[in-house]
């Protein structure tokens, strides 16, 4: 019998961050995958540097890559530094790749990135979605609905 996964993912410490991916995409379903790096890429990731805002992951086969993120080149690295948009393997299941394709050929979702970080063991991972894109009504709503709960806050604050 399997073990059933955690809800949540293991963060020590987070590195890029994709904020305005949940504003933009409705966000079904969330995984967790290693990332194939180069040695100066886990260096520039530990220093913090690292950018995946207008990144993507796609399945190719039985793989899924990484495409257009930036980690950019290690400052103390040599002629064997990587390239910084290069595109990256991501280390999954095969159900989970499985389940990933025929979302994306089937449903027309798109994979997206929400964040890299290390976790509890050192190992970076990157925390990927499964998502529908949001028309710009949908985002009209959640404005409107995060203004009016903030206008609320503010309500009871003064009459509570």
């Amino acid at each position: 019998m399997a073990r059933p996964r955690t809800a949540t993912f293991d963060k020590k410490k987070i590195v890029a961050e994709n904020r305005r991916a949940k504003f933009d995409y409705f966000i079904e379903d969330v995984f967790e995958a290693g990332i194939a790096l180069q040695g100066t890429e886990v260096k520039a990731l530990r220093g913090g540097e690292g950018n995946i805002a207008e990144s993507y992951a796609e399945v190719k086969g039985t793989q899924v890559f990484l495409v257009n993120s930036n980690i950019p080149e290690y400052s103390h690295g040599n002629r064997e530094n990587h390239e910084p948009k290069r595109p990256r393997k991501l280390l999954l299941h095969e159900r989970e790749i499985e389940k990933m394709h025929s979302a994306v050929s089937r449903k027309g979702m798109t994979l997206v990135p929400l964040m890299i970080y290390f976790n509890s063991q050192g190992r970076a991972k990157i925390e990927l979605a499964l998502a529908k894109g949001k028309q710009n009504h949908d985002k009209r709503d959640v404005i409107k609905d995060r203004d009016w709960k903030r206008d609320q806050q503010r309500i009871m604050k003064a009459h509570g």
